[in-house]
């Protein structure tokens, strides 16, 4: 699994912003998608929220990447 980090600018950043943040997601749609497949965890969790405030200290799994919130 490849890990990586990413840094916050702010308090949070919303999950579908960070998927195309992060290069995973070309589109708004393309990111919901990924989302409502249940393809994200957060902190362990499948995460199903969309626009999810995601903070400092988080982790994500997502499509074989591990991505630490700074």
């Amino acid at each position: 699994m490849k890990k990586e980090t990413f840094k916050i600018e702010g308090n949070y950043i919303e999950l579908m912003a960070l998927l195309k943040a992060i290069g995973l997601a070309e589109t708004g749609g393309h990111a919901k998608f990924i989302v409502d497949e249940g393809e994200v965890l957060r902190n362990g969790e499948i995460e199903l929220r969309r626009r999810a405030k995601l903070i400092k200290g988080d982790e994500l799994e997502i499509a074989g990447r591990k991505i630490n919130l700074l």
